[in-house]
């Protein structure tokens, strides 16, 4: 028998998953043929996209909820969440017949706000406060003490973290010969749940961590050796971009995971449109982080059994625009100027049919005003078919002498013009 790893002898893995049994699905672990053929092994995809809530935070949240006593179900509980978990816990107090107060920030997207109340009807009360999710946990957390309720968090707590590992027990009901396992990082719920479950169980499989290169919290935590709160972070990457990680979780992911990989947020686009185009599969940002690292361990996983866990697919469609915008940044197809145009007749004409290649086209265009109120130089954005003719493109303009800037490569200048 394995002898579990230190910190996970408090996680009741297999009565987490009794407890589920008959709330969450239990999601389907597929083959996917496009990836396999690409990287020359088995791929497997944990479908958590598919769950009830479109994402495995229903697991942690029911787990923790159906664990407390009659009479603290009975005073209520309190979330703070901008996404997935406010939505897990929205369905667990109705499941259970419990009030719930979920905290969001101000800016959450209303698609969001009206998915949480969809799930926890009249049991859940919704409040907007704060412009940052830090705001709003700060709010939650006093409410919760000044009315004598239970605070669920979305990560920080062996309830939660055995939730999420029944993902782990699912895995090994199906297939037992697995040598890798990449798994999305937030706050390290879910790396720690699914680690500790391995680990026990499979200690020969490796667990690989992912987080976008915008909020490495993990990674940072790993490298100092315990958890750092990050000064900025690029919050793209929803469900997986905190500042800090939680003080548990990052003991455990300290202790099973085996390796933590940061991943190019545009590489991230680029993947959640290929699996759109190729597999009709819709995932969020966070949900498509195991599948985009592949690519940096494709040497690695040859010949071998590998699993990725596709954790949600609430992603909004107003983002899309943003994500293909992101996509043809870094894959080098789409690239944005500063050009001080010749101030006389024929200059915008004499760019458009010599300087632009046959299949460049301008997806942007727009003079930037003076303060004098006098034409200042043109932002122009400009769509790519290949990467090489980036290079044409420049040889061009140096051959007619443009005046041009690459915003791409100024961050500060792209941020305010673009």
């Amino acid at each position: 028998m394995s002898v579990p790893v230190p910190h996970t002898a408090e996680l009741e893995f297999h009565k987490a998953a009794l407890r589920l049994k008959k709330v969450v699905n239990k999601t389907p672990l597929t083959l996917n043929a496009n990836l396999s053929r690409k990287y020359q092994c088995n791929v497997y995809l944990k479908r958590e996209d598919l769950q009830i809530v479109r994402s495995y935070k229903l697991r942690g949240a029911y787990n923790m909820m159906s664990s407390l006593s009659p009479e603290q179900l009975s005073k209520g509980v309190v979330c703070a969440s901008a996404g997935n978990h406010a939505q897990g816990f929205a369905y667990s107090c109705k499941k259970l017949g419990v009030k719930g107060v979920v905290f969001m920030p101000i800016i959450t997207p209303n698609q969001k706000v009206k998915q949480t109340k969809m799930f926890g009807e009249d049991l859940i009360e919704v409040r907007l406060i704060g412009d940052t999710f830090d705001d709003c946990a700060i709010a939650a957390k006093a409410f919760t003490e000044e009315n004598g309720m239970t605070f669920i968090p979305p990560f920080d707590h062996p309830r939660i973290i055995e939730g999420q590992a029944t993902v782990a027990v699912e895995i090994l009901e199906e297939q037992s010969d697995i040598d890798y396992v990449f798994v999305p990082v937030g706050g390290g719920g879910l790396s720690a749940g699914i680690g500790s479950y391995f680990k026990t169980y499979a200690p020969k499989t490796k667990i690989i961590g992912l987080e976008p290169e915008g909020a490495p919290s993990m990674k940072r935590a790993l490298e100092a050796g315990h958890p750092v709160t990050l000064d900025n972070i690029e919050r793209f990457v929803d469900g997986a971009a905190v500042k800090r990680v939680g003080d548990l979780t990052f003991s455990i992911c300290q202790e099973v995971l085996d390796g933590m990989h940061l991943v190019p947020e545009g590489k991230i686009c680029s993947t959640i449109l290929r699996l759109y185009n190729e597999d009709a599969i819709v995932v969020e940002p966070a949900g498509a982080l195991s599948i985009a690292a592949l690519d940096a361990f494709a040497e690695v996983i040859k010949g071998k059994n590998v699993v990725c866990i596709v954790s949600g697919s609430n992603n909004d469609i107003d983002r899309m625009q943003e994500i293909k915008e992101r996509s043809l940044q870094y894959e080098g197809l789409k690239h944005y100027f500063l050009i001080r145009f010749a101030q006389r007749p024929g200059a915008l004409k004499e760019f458009v049919s010599h300087v632009l290649g046959p299949n460049d086209d301008i997806t942007r265009f727009e003079y930037m005003q003076k303060h004098n109120k006098e034409t200042g130089p043109a932002l122009v954005g400009v769509e790519l078919q290949s990467t090489e003719d980036y290079a044409v493109l420049l040889t061009n303009m140096r051959r007619y002498n443009i005046n041009y800037t690459e915003l791409n490569k100024d961050d500060n200048l792209f941020g305010y013009l673009v």
